[in-house]
């Protein structure tokens, strides 16, 4: 269904067109040339007051338009005013009234107009039009990780990042099309120009050839046309010139146009009391007109002495309103709810390593944030909560902690402007420095300054800098705690994900065979040894697969751990390369598996306290033959007694692997260097 807007843009078109090839009455053509005016007075002063550059983003386009039409209009003139030489009121209005009746004033005025709008406007709004479309294109990427920042950092929310983002996109594309546009305006003005000009040639040669006018009055009755018609033109082009500089000159995207010019023009009082003071000055010394000085002058210190009172004013309503609203805080009961909500995770630092954090001083620790965020989106197939950074003045200057669930769970410190090198253990030659530990894995390490770190660099030591120390550290505590971060939200948030393209499989699984919590404790005991869950798909196959005979998470994790054996073998076992291991005795084996309990809460080990710390001894001694050779140490089992054994040995060995060999590729070629006994 049309809308009236519509029709009225359509009409306006369609004008244009049929303007050019039917030939119009004067009267018609007068109501035109006083639309016309109109329009362009409506698009300037709406340009002028207008809040925010966006909210006349379709400007471009109405350029075009109002260019079109008011081409259209000028045809129109230069038919009638060669056809009859009757072009109407408005035109013999502009020619006689404006240029003053005289021909050569009216030349003079129309000169001045062209010119102003060719020199002046247009060139400037097409220097500025371009540089604007330019700047705001290079700025996008900057502007596109400071949203990032934001959001990574919590102070803006998802809606706010995407409408940011929007609005972005649509500057970009509105002083892309500005950059073009005032290509329009440009042209408008030399073709009222060229069309004013044959208008002058024609009119006057028909006069002479048809109406048997001298040469003079042919050139005087035609000429003055031929400016009103010009000026008639020029003036709405004008207007549309000038509103084309407003709008792309405007420095800022949320403002008041005019209280702010007005503002920033008079508002400092001192400026105003100088300026009158040598109004009056020149109206005393010189041969001006003492009267028209003097009281200009008076004008401007009158205006200067209520500014600065004003100003007086306004210091003082600012600071009873804080003083009123810091009583009002007072008063106010305190919002305990608020101090309740724990951030997931939270990085604080001292004062020192600020400049790091901050974009302006040009640190980068925020974009390594958000990085971190995608890395281990991709590496373990799960999103990390909002790292949450803030300063604290509590702690040395350059000193971090690293808090998971409100809990500090490590911290370091740095020397700011100096590096980090590292002996990766083939480096003889030492050099000179400050002996630290690396914090993420604890090396050792010494901290030198920009001045060695080429010559370290060449020597083999691996030199990092503060923001990679910080972000490296982040990551493996991340990469740590990553299980127990992942919450019942965060599960559904992935199952509805799966949905969107396996809706039959997700139907089937849950809530029918398998609760959320259920499904949470099986991609926790995955992400807790470091198992990707990023093919969902396959994980909820399996799950859906065995749920029918069994809700053990434990038991349904093997279950899941083997469906996904291309992964973990690809993970722990390179192709083409023979990977040392260490196997189990199958005496240790059984001894497990006979002392494993089943109750309603799950399965546990009543293994004898001896028979234990025997195991544990003979895993360290074996493990360490793996770990001289730099090598990370491996544990081959049998399916049953894996999730066992790994109960059994992770508070004794953290980092230690243990895989079935229903989780090895046939192909894969293992080693055994030893062998775990009692």
């Amino acid at each position: 269904m049309l809308k009236k807007a519509d029709i009225g843009v359509g009409l306006y078109l369609l004008c244009a067109i049929i303007f050019f090839i039917v030939p119009i009455p004067s009267i018609l053509l007068d109501v035109m040339l006083a639309l016309n005016i109109s329009i362009a007075l409506i698009i300037l002063f709406n340009v002028l007051f207008v809040q925010e550059v966006l909210d006349m983003s379709f400007f471009p386009t109405l350029l075009l338009f109002t260019t079109i039409f008011r081409i259209s209009l000028n045809v129109s003139s230069t038919r009638l005013i060669l056809l009859t030489g009757d072009p109407g009121n408005v035109v013999k209005t502009f020619g006689s009234f404006v240029g003053g009746g005289d021909m050569v004033v009216g030349t003079i005025v129309f000169i001045v107009l062209v010119l102003i709008q060719f020199i002046v406007i247009n060139k400037g709004s097409e220097r500025v039009s371009e540089v604007t479309a330019r700047f705001t294109l290079d700025a996008m990427p900057g502007k596109q990780m400071a949203i990032d920042a934001d959001l990574n950092t919590g102070a803006i929310t998802d809606e706010e990042a995407k409408h940011r983002r929007e609005k972005i996109q649509k500057e970009s594309s509105f002083f892309g099309a500005m950059d073009g546009a005032t290509k329009y305006v440009k042209g408008d003005a030399t073709a009222g120009l060229i069309i004013t000009f044959i208008n002058l040639i024609g009119g006057t040669i028909m006069g002479v050839m048809n109406q048997g006018l001298e040469f003079a009055d042919a050139i005087k009755q035609f000429g003055l046309l031929t400016i009103g018609d010009g000026l008639v033109s020029q003036i709405p082009s004008l207007l549309i010139s000038l509103a084309t500089g407003i709008l792309i000159t405007k420095g800022s995207n949320e403002a008041d146009f005019s209280g702010i010019l007005v503002k920033q023009l008079f508002g400092i009082p001192k400026v105003l009391y100088i300026v009158g003071t040598v109004i009056i000055f020149l109206g005393i010394a010189t041969p001006l007109n003492p009267v028209l000085f003097i009281a200009l002058g008076v004008a401007f210190l009158i205006a200067g002495k209520s500014i600065s009172r004003d100003i007086g004013e306004e210091s003082i309503e600012e600071e009873v309103q804080q003083a009123e609203t810091e009583a009002e805080e007072i008063r106010k009961p305190e919002n305990v709810v608020s101090l309740l909500q724990v951030d997931p995770i939270e990085l604080e630092f001292g004062y020192g390593i600020i400049p790091l954090a901050d974009v302006n001083q040009g640190g980068d620790l925020l974009d390594r944030v958000v990085m971190i965020r995608r890395q281990i989106a991709l590496e373990l197939g799960t999103v990390v909560p909002i790292i949450r950074l803030r300063d604290n003045i509590q702690l040395n200057p350059n000193q971090y902690i690293i808090k998971i669930k409100g809990v500090q769970i490590t911290e370091g410190e740095i020397l700011f402007d100096h590096y980090m090198a590292m002996n990766p253990g083939y480096v003889e030659e030492e050099i000179t420095g400050i002996p630290t530990f690396e914090p993420s894995f604890h090396l050792p390490a010494i901290w030198i300054t920009e001045a060695q770190r080429e010559r370290a660099e060449s020597l083999g030591y691996t030199v990092v800098d503060a923001p990679s120390i910080i972000a490296t550290h982040l990551t493996e505590v991340i990469r740590s705690h990553i299980a127990e971060l992942l919450t019942r939200q965060d599960v559904q948030n992935l199952i509805n994900n799966l949905k969107e393209s396996n809706p039959v499989l997700v139907d089937e699984l849950t809530p029918k065979l398998l609760g959320l919590g259920e499904i949470q404790k099986v991609l926790q005991n995955l992400l807790e040894e470091g198992i990707s869950i990023r093919d969902l798909l396959t994980i909820c196959e399996s799950l859906a697969d065995h749920a029918q005979t069994t809700r053990d998470t434990d038991v349904l994790t093997e279950y899941v751990r083997q469906s996904l054996k291309p992964a973990i073998s690809g993970k722990y076992f390179p192709a083409n390369e023979t990977t040392s291991v260490i196997t189990l005795d199958p005496k240790v084996e059984q001894e497990i598996m006979s002392s494993v309990k089943q109750t309603e809460q799950g399965a546990y080990l009543t293994l004898d306290p001896e028979k234990t710390r025997a195991i544990m001894d003979s895993v360290g001694t074996e493990t360490q033959k793996l770990e001289s050779l730099g090598k990370s140490p491996i544990i081959v089992t049998s399916p049953i007694v894996r999730m066992y054994f790994k109960k059994l040995t992770e508070d004794y060995f953290k980092d230690l692997i243990v895989v079935s060999y229903n989780e090895v590729e046939s192909d894969v070629e293992l080693q055994s260097v030893g062998m775990v006994t009692a």
